[in-house]
């Protein structure tokens, strides 16, 4: 599905007149919301590109257990920053603001719109604020690596409440990797992890329009449970069999792909999996809906409702018309 005609799309995809700001669409949600298909329609409404903002997305060979945009939705539009990064690498939201506003800048350079998509918060602040530099204590994280294999998880966490509950709260503290830096830096410094990321606002050459999507807990629940269950008929159990060799990396301390240590051991059932599977992503989402609900000037839609995209895509139109551009609210089929 496209959206408008020719003259109209030119209008916002003309380049920036000289004191004007490009506009980068955002939109934000929680796991299973349906982000990806509402991004679609706002790009194709703008004739424009996506910017993926997942930060597990990134990683090659993972597309089903991290539910990267299929094929046909790549083809339908453009997106950037989708598995193009080795699972056994390192990549960190600082890296991703560094590269998405490279790529931002070339692109805002011809054209007055892009869209930026992702169920990460720390990469969508990274964007649109910018991230504080964060100190690091290679002694102390040595340290807590050695308790992490003597003592287990829960001992890190415990410590990391008391010292960071704002960041316990809403981060994922099943994943070791994170629950170590964080505590790293609350003992290097000090300080909070979570007060790094709200030291300043960059100023940024681009204004944003952030769309928030949301829907009654029972019914994302319901969508995150069935979700599950697509996975796994796609082939979630052999992509993750075939990463086994990686199994220590960051990349699969992530939901969807942990859970399954067990079942390979012969621990576990494979009911119990996909049942843990669904737990902990119903208890992901709800972590990202506590970030996204802190952040400021979100427009919000109910995405479980029949004209919710219509819905966005008018609001979407004042906010063009009011920059003196112009969007056709007749979509028309290829």
């Amino acid at each position: 599905m496209a959206f408008g005609t020719h003259d109209s799309a030119s209008e916002v995809m003309a380049p920036i007149k000289p004191n004007e700001k490009p506009l980068l669409v955002v939109v934000v949600g929680p796991t299973a919301v349906g982000k990806t298909h509402t991004a679609i329609l706002i790009a194709q409404a703008l004739r424009t590109e996506i910017i993926n903002a997942d930060s597990r997305q990134v990683y090659q060979r993972m597309a089903i257990g991290t539910a990267q945009p299929d094929e046909a939705e790549r083809a339908a539009v453009p997106h950037h920053f989708v598995d193009f990064v080795q699972p056994e690498e390192m990549y960190s939201a600082g890296q991703f603001e560094s590269e998405a506003m490279k790529w931002l800048g070339q692109w805002f350079q011809s054209r007055r719109t892009a869209v930026m998509s992702g169920g990460s918060g720390l990469y969508v602040k990274a964007v649109l604020e910018g991230l504080d530099e964060i100190p690091s204590d290679l002694t102390i994280r040595a340290s807590l690596n050695e308790r992490l294999q003597t003592e287990g998880i829960e001992s890190l966490v415990t410590e990391l409440r008391q010292l960071d509950p704002v960041h316990a709260n809403r981060m994922d503290v099943q994943n070791p990797q994170r629950v170590v830096r964080a505590l790293e830096v609350c003992l290097a410094t000090g300080r909070p992890f979570s007060s790094f990321h709200n030291e300043s606002v960059r100023e940024r050459p681009f204004d944003a329009w952030v769309v928030g999507l949301r829907m009654p807990k029972e019914v994302l629940d319901e969508r995150i449970n069935q979700r599950v269950h697509q996975m796994v008929h796609r082939g979630l159990e052999t992509e993750v069999r075939g990463l086994q060799h990686l199994a220590d990396q960051n990349a699969l301390q992530t939901v969807g792909y942990r859970e399954w240590n067990g079942y390979f051991d012969g621990q576990k059932s494979r009911e119990e999996v996909i049942e843990e599977i669904q737990l902990r992503t119903r208890q992901f989402a709800k972590r990202q809906m506590t970030w996204f609900q802190k952040m400021p000037d979100v427009h919000w839609f109910d995405a479980h409702e029949k004209d919710a995209n219509e819905n966005i895509l008018n609001a979407l139109r004042v906010e063009c018309s009011q920059r003196g551009w112009q969007l056709n609210d007749t979509p028309t089929r290829d």
